[in-house]
């Protein structure tokens, strides 16, 4: 094997990798792990089963990963074929035997002794089972499974997979080495014949119960079935019904599931047919999501109140295993060291995890956005693969509803085989009503669509974090902004090939510009702008991106983690208490005054086009005076916010270019606006006000002369002497009705 590995690597036990329990949500006490060593053989696409098997590997991991002991490129020309033997264990005898897949990628056959079970399964990221009870001969068992997967050139899910070198190399990409075959867990589980397959678990507070439906197979339709939910081994409520319907379970006094205190109620739900029914274990959080009107904005509110939403963009890669973590200690990592670092979110991007990276985030504590895997970017899809990407959709949805972290599915990503986008977001928001719907993560990005619907707004912004405009209905969130990168010799997946969106010299630059940015959010985007929610590019490096908050094999953390744990903390705490919006007499006349001590008697004025501050009074000229008034419009760019036109040349705004504000003419650019548009924060004795593209950026006079400034940039107009002084100012009646 080459390549680095990750700090798990060593850790992975040669015959029984990743042996937890796989399905945290519905647990049963029997079953038998699969994973380990495998015969294996790649064959051309269409060839059929191998006389031999020359090579082995270790499953879950897929060939193209170092894990697998195999680490080599799998084409569209390709087959790969899977074999080993099994008992099934005496006591299990009499029951049902359910063989299982986490996920396999793409279309997936299985042959046991030598008769297929079911169809072939056709899906990247959703987990799947057959019952092969009449195929078993007693004794030992042979499976045979054959994977095709054509990757990017076919018209499926593949999220940021392509077929490209296994082994380190240049190339700027933000797409990665793509993962082929079996990727999770393969395991056999003893049921009963008519048994339970899943539980679907709504949370509602509003009557303090927890809505229940229990869904089975083998003839389970109709069977009648009690449901328990206790807390520390004490039953808190119960309710019975049958499977298939909705069942009503109280939970009195519930203790509310948060990022703060994310706790779990334990569930059981057993069918009451008779001895040797069918069992299963599970858990819940109570909490709710919705939104809701908070100071005139509209905001996502967890348990009824506003709490702003910011964590990291996780692609869930990893050198050794790629789309499969070496551990379950390695799963739980990442998203341990998002707490650390303050986080109360994730974003999984364009990828599923296995289930148990979901129970890791359920205990842990983080509020995940959960990306569907996009089609190709380059394609438009014909209908056979929307088909199939819907039906894949909607069971990612099925085997994932019930987890309490998740509280939002992210249909598309910046266009990538986008269609549909507003019937996309209908049917997933009536799919799972419990949750709320980004119909398109970046619509200001890469010819991307916006459905118009769906329960938020999402804008991308590197380096950013700049602002997503508001809306009445919907909430502004920020889906992807930051990537700043710093690479760390002997921490690179290509050294030297690593890039950014904006490179940092130290990890001291590193860490002032991610706080600076952060701080930007907490005194201006959030408050001024109207925004909820910021995920941050990204958790970790990959492959040669190296704008991770770690490096790739999670080694090196390259940030001060307490610095950034402090700021995303001082972020959320914040938005526990955020106030309406200042308000600014839209269509008005004003003029805008200095409060710094000594200077008071200055207002903002253009002159020759450029922004200074000049003395204003009454025997003032009144060409100065009208130059010195500006009439109040609401933002060009963000309806929450303000622009200023000039009284004497309609038409033409204060804005900033290239850091000097001045006074110019619109063009109607996206562009303009933003720089034309200003957020006002109350500050001491007036208001500040930030640029609607740059929060932490702030109008400023110095010298005169008027700049947006960042107090200790590395400009002479950031200079942080009388800098709190000097970005804040008055708004006066004006000097020129």
């Amino acid at each position: 094997m080459t390549g680095p590995l990750t700090n798990q690597a060593h850790r992975v036990p040669v015959d029984d990798p990743l042996p937890e329990y796989p399905r945290p949500q519905l647990t049963r006490p029997d079953w038998a792990d699969l994973n380990g060593i495998w015969d294996f053989a790649v064959t051309s696409r269409d060839a059929g089963q191998p006389a031999t098997f020359g090579e082995r590997i270790r499953v879950p991991f897929v060939p193209e990963s170092a894990l697998s002991g195999i680490q080599r490129k799998i084409t569209q020309n390709d087959k790969l074929w899977y074999k080993r033997t099994f008992t099934v264990p005496s006591g299990w005898s009499g029951r049902h035997i359910q063989l299982n897949f986490g996920a396999s990628d793409w279309e997936t056959t299985v042959w046991v002794n030598g008769r297929q079970a079911g169809d072939a399964h056709r899906g990247g990221y959703d987990s799947f089972s057959y019952d092969i009870t009449s195929l078993l001969n007693g004794g030992t068992n042979t499976i045979v499974i054959s994977v095709y997967d054509p990757t990017e050139t076919g018209g499926q899910a593949i999220g940021k997979q392509r077929i490209q070198d296994v082994t380190p190399h240049p190339g700027k990409s933000i797409v990665y080495t793509a993962s082929s075959g079996i990727w999770q867990t393969v395991w056999l589980e003893p049921t009963a014949p008519a048994h339970i397959t899943r539980l679907d678990m709504v949370p509602r507070l509003e009557d303090n119960t927890l809505r229940v439906t229990v869904r089975g197979a083998g003839g389970a339709d109709g069977t009648g079935v009690k449901v328990t939910v206790s807390s520390g081994g004490t039953a808190v409520g119960s309710a019975t019904g049958t499977v298939g319907d909705e069942l009503s379970v109280p939970v009195p006094n519930a203790r509310l599931w948060t990022p703060e205190d994310p706790f779990l109620y334990d569930v059981t739900a057993e069918l009451t047919g008779g001895a040797g029914a069918d069992k299963v274990g599970g858990y819940t959080g109570m909490r709710s999501i919705a939104l809701k009107d908070v100071g005139g904005v509209r905001r996502p509110v967890l348990n009824g109140n506003f709490v702003f939403q910011t964590g990291t963009l996780d692609q869930g890669y990893w050198p050794d295993g790629i789309y499969t973590a070496p551990t379950d200690e390695a799963l739980k990592y990442d998203l341990q060291k998002h707490k650390d670092l303050g986080s109360n979110m994730v974003r999984k991007h364009i990828k599923v995890e296995p289930q148990r990276w979901f129970y890791w985030a359920d205990r842990l504590g983080l509020l995940v956005w959960q990306d569907m895997p996009s089609m190709d970017s380059g394609k438009t899809p014909d209908s056979a693969a929307r088909a199939q990407w819907e039906s894949e959709y909607r069971a990612i949805i099925d085997q994932h509803r019930s987890s309490p972290s998740l509280i939002q599915w992210v249909d598309q990503n910046e266009g990538w085989g986008q269609y549909d986008q507003a019937r996309i977001a209908d049917m997933v928001k009536a799919y799972d009503p419990s949750r709320l719907v980004d119909n398109m993560s970046g619509v200001n990005c890469c010819a991307a669509k916006d459905g118009g619907n769906g329960d938020v707004i999402d804008n991308h912004n590197y380096v950013g974090p700049g602002n997503t405009p508001t809306e009445p209905v919907r909430a502004s969130v920020l889906g992807e902004y930051g990537g700043l990168g710093y690479r760390v010799p002997g921490h690179e997946w290509y050294p030297g090939g690593g890039f950014s969106y904006e490179d940092q010299p130290t990890t001291a630059a590193l860490n002032d510009r991610l706080v600076g940015l952060l701080d930007g959010i907490r005194e201006n985007t959030m408050p001024a702008g109207g925004l909820s929610a910021s995920v941050y590019t990204q958790i970790t490096d990959v492959e040669n991106e190296a704008n991770g908050l770690m490096s790739y094999d999670r080694q090196v953390v390259k940030v001060d983690q307490a610095r950034v744990r402090a700021a995303n903390q001082a972020l959320i705490a914040a938005s526990r208490s955020v106030g309406a919006a200042v308000k600014l007499p839209v269509g008005q006349n004003v003029s805008i005054r200095v409060t710094t001590p000594g200077y008071t008697d200055r207002y903002i004025r253009h002159y020759d086009g450029l922004g200074f501050t000049e003395v204003v009074d009454a025997a003032s000229g009144d060409l100065l005076k009208k130059d010195a008034t500006w009439t109040v419009r609401q933002g060009l760019a963000n309806k929450l916010c303000y622009s200023f036109e000039s009284r004497n040349y309609p038409g033409e705004y204060l804005r900033h270019r290239e850091f000097r504000v001045r006074r110019e003419a619109g063009d109607n650019s996206t562009g303009y606006k933003e720089d034309a548009t200003w957020c006002p924060v109350q500050g001491s004795g007036g208001v500040r006000m930030s640029a609607a593209n740059f929060p932490g950026q702030y109008l400023r006079h110095i010298n005169a002369e008027l700049w947006l400034a960042q107090s200790g940039g590395g400009h002479a107009w950031d200079n942080p002497a009388s800098f709190t002084e000097d970005t804040t100012w008055a708004i006066e009646p004006p000097w020129a009705p």
